[in-house]
């Protein structure tokens, strides 16, 4: 197994939104805000090379949207899906699995692109994956979290014939009333969480005698380790405050890489036991493991 950051660009979102309860005069040190509030994230997904398969956690964005929608969020940098496979010898027709982690539209955007007219898939070979629960939450979405949702970059999945679904374990909670895991292929296995969202998926993986988790929205960044931090949009802050306080505990104990999605900065990081709770210890790149 090989595994590749693959970052599709940056975009900006409301510090505010993303650091929830914790003051802008705390959270300001830790990604500083431009005029209008807003912080730059990363859009950093996850190529897993086995085998027989090339596995693409997270599309990022893409491109698709129009004019007024990237006024809201400010796509920025030199990244790209497709620079970035190409700086790994591959190309979008060589993914054979589109994994998303949920559906909304900064995790699931690049999997749908125009094509004159018409929304098609952008990687042609792919299968692509989402389980029943979040799929359903994501096409009858609540009034709070519809805007995250976007029909285009869901519903073409689907018609594309090639949705498949990742099952809930049959004894889904473990010791501490958290979703469990299940296997998905050699060497990875996915968690649920619901905090930020319904059933929400995370990868995690034995890489050269570690195991790595792909964080997603349970923790964006390095930031977000500390308890309190939560983001605005989580649909069930305090569903994440225990997910994130079990989670963390146990990455702790047993030594996990974590892996983050959006954070401006870190790719991977290990935590530990300090007298304020569990935080960072070292930072590193994914290549360097």
């Amino acid at each position: 197994m090989k595994l590749y950051s693959i970052n599709t660009g940056y975009f900006k979102l409301d510090g505010g939104a993303m650091f929830g309860v914790v003051p802008k005069s705390i959270w300001n040190k830790l990604n500083p805000a431009d005029e209008n509030n807003l912080c730059n994230w990363a859009l950093r997904s996850l190529l897993i090379q086995t085998n027989d398969r090339l596995i693409l956690v997270d599309t990022g964005m893409g491109n698709k949207q129009d004019a007024k929608f990237f006024g809201h969020y400010y796509l920025n940098g030199n990244d790209s899906l497709d620079g970035s496979l190409a700086a790994h010898g591959f190309s979008r027709k060589d993914i054979t699995d589109v994994f998303h982690t949920h559906l909304h539209f900064d995790h699931c955007g690049g999997t749908i692109e125009k094509a004159g007219d018409q929304l098609v898939p952008a990687f042609p070979n792919a299968r692509f994956w989402s389980n029943p629960q979040h799929w359903n939450w994501a096409i009858q979405p609540n009034d709070r979290e519809k805007a995250s949702f976007l029909k285009e970059n869901i519903l073409p999945i689907q018609e594309s014939g090639r949705l498949h679904m990742v099952d809930l374990p049959a004894a889904p909670f473990d010791s501490n009333g958290l979703l469990g895991s299940v296997p998905f292929a050699d060497g990875i296995s996915i968690r649920f969480v619901n905090g930020h969202t319904g059933e929400m998926m995370l990868p995690q993986i034995s890489y050269k005698g570690k195991t790595i988790v792909y964080m997603a929205d349970l923790l964006p960044s390095t930031a977000h380790i500390p308890l309190p931090y939560i983001m605005g949009y989580d649909m069930f802050p305090l569903t994440t405050l225990k997910e994130k306080k079990s989670f963390l505990q146990e990455a702790a104990d047993k030594k996990y890489i974590l892996f983050f999605e959006h954070d401006p900065v870190n790719e991977c990081c290990t935590v530990h036991e300090t007298e304020k709770g569990i935080r960072v210890k070292d930072t590193f790149k994914l290549n360097s493991i």
